[in-house]
């Protein structure tokens, strides 16, 4: 396997480790073989029960133990959909999936010291799996971050640092550090998506090796769009499933890059404005792979919606008294959902998958305001 530079073509072999071109745009795998359906490991339960078609090396993979989430069947506004528990996950987010590839990958290349922007879940993740595999980790956070995310992250062992201003100026000034320390983002570290593509393959093993008519994920940078693509274009290939689910992405109106250049009905960036919103998971002014989740979601048959603050906070609390608590970036997922049910765009009838990504643990204080939550006294 090797890297391919998404503006020049060229061509990089994948034995030293890189995070973008010499030209300094992001960087490619080539469509992976995927497997068939006999070649799973079904005596493991992580994600590495789909290594035979992973690009990095199982002797090399650090895990613990990701993968596996329900698959929770329930009524939304009367249609059945199913939910994908991704909150489940060791550090309780779905960047677990990415992460142990990653990190598995990095440490067979050599690399020992790992820098990472995130608004907390990214950082979580990294910080743990540097820690499996011994590895030193600096996460530059924004100072608005969640307590509790800062906390988990430091707890492993990280050095956390936190940045004045928005999402934005986090990615920025990792940027700059990234000439000091290897910088293991995983919006430009293509073995991030090379991780989150085995989404694919359990939501394919769990429906009866079938694909879903429809997948909706939060969408921010876009890694389980891009994970989902590359997952069900392999199956696809490897004459597994006979058709792609249609890929649907979700952000926040008050940060909705994807969602204006969706409108716009090409792939340039669209300038767009931006203001403060709860679900600041996905908060990306200036997404690194914007054009390639365009053209997924384009592509398999989807679209990509934006809902505004008060949806987000419904969607929150209905998923609430359904037993599922999450927090508030991936309740946007079902706030889309809403929408899209009441178009007609998505139907009773169709399997449809509404992958929820983050724990509501990890924005309690948060959830408690937004949903005016008090205690009764005796």
């Amino acid at each position: 396997m090797s890297y391919i530079d998404s503006v020049s073509g060229t061509l990089y072999p994948d034995d030293t480790a890189r995070w973008c071109g010499d030209s300094g745009a992001y960087l490619n795998l080539a469509p992976g073989v995927g497997l068939k359906r006999g070649e799973i490991d079904t005596g493991d339960r992580s994600v590495w029960r789909y290594a035979r078609a992973l690009e990095v090396d199982r002797r090399h993979a650090v895990s613990l133990g990701e993968g596996g989430t329900p698959l929770l069947s329930r009524n939304w506004q009367g249609t059945p959909v199913q939910f994908k528990l991704e909150f489940m996950m060791p550090t309780g987010s779905f960047k677990d999936r990415g992460m142990t590839v990653m990190v598995s990958y990095l440490k067979s290349r050599g690399i020992d010291y790992v820098l990472e922007d995130s608004s907390g879940n990214a950082g979580a993740s990294l910080s743990a799996y540097a820690a499996a595999a011994g590895m030193r980790c600096r996460i530059l956070v924004p100072e608005t971050a969640s307590y509790p995310k800062i906390a988990q992250i430091a707890a492993c062992g990280a050095d956390v640092v936190t940045v004045r201003g928005t999402r934005q100026d986090v990615a920025d000034a990792a940027l700059r550090m990234s000439s000091e320390i290897f910088y293991a983002s995983h919006n430009w570290q293509p073995f991030f998506v090379e991780g989150t593509k085995t989404l694919a393959y359990e939501l394919w093993e769990s429906l009866g090796f079938r694909a879903p008519d429809n997948v909706i994920t939060p969408l921010g940078y876009g890694s389980n769009v891009l994970g989902l693509d590359r997952g069900f274009d392999e199956l696809l290939r490897n004459g597994e499933i006979t058709r792609m689910p249609k890929i649907f992405g979700v952000q926040a109106a008050n940060c909705a890059p994807c969602h204006a250049t969706w409108q716009s009905g090409g792939e340039v960036p669209v300038p767009v404005t931006v203001t403060p919103t709860v679900a600041e998971g996905i908060a990306s002014s200036q997404p690194t792979r914007l054009r390639e989740v365009v053209r997924a979601v384009r592509r398999s048959g989807g679209a990509i919606a934006a809902v505004s603050e008060n949806e987000i906070v419904s969607a929150l609390g209905a998923l609430a008294r359904m037993g599922l608590y999450v927090e508030p970036t991936c309740a946007a997922a079902a706030a889309g959902l809403t929408q899209w049910l009441a178009s007609g765009v998505i139907r009773t009838g169709e399997t449809t998958v509404v992958v929820l990504t983050g724990s509501g643990l990890k924005s309690s204080e948060r959830i408690g305001q937004l949903l005016n939550l008090q205690p009764r006294t005796m």
